[in-house]
């Protein structure tokens, strides 16, 4: 499965998919004009790699700031590990925040209450 990378811009997170290890990076601002047009081939990469490779999957997210179109389809995301862990497939979650964004983490502690998946909120 090929590593999919993203590099980060003033409005855009940085992604990193790694097919080989089943770990899967999204760090920093994340306001992108069309964030349907950003989030389309993460969506597609996941959907690929639960489909064909099927291995655990880690989801490490560090953000300074989501606009509520882009928390949406991290929630979209979330929602698809979530089926793929209630179908038998290993998934943790680490959710990274500054100790002084209470935004942030206050969306974490949200998501982390509102579905099943292992799901570790962490501090830095």
């Amino acid at each position: 499965m090929e590593k999919v990378v993203i590099k980060p811009t003033d409005n855009t997170l940085g992604v990193n998919l790694n097919g080989e290890t089943g770990v899967l990076e999204m760090e920093g601002i994340s306001y992108p004009e069309n964030a349907s047009r950003f989030f389309q081939p993460i969506n597609r990469w996941l959907e690929a790699y639960i489909s064909e490779v099927g291995k655990p999957i880690t989801l490490n997210l560090r953000f300074n700031y989501l606009n509520s179109t882009s928390t949406k389809h991290i929630l979209d995301i979330l929602e698809t590990l979530e089926e793929f862990h209630e179908g038998g497939g290993k998934v943790m979650v680490n959710w990274y925040y500054e100790s002084s964004d209470y935004n942030i983490q206050e969306m974490g502690e949200d998501f982390a209450e509102d579905l099943s998946l292992p799901f570790e909120l962490i501090t830095y």
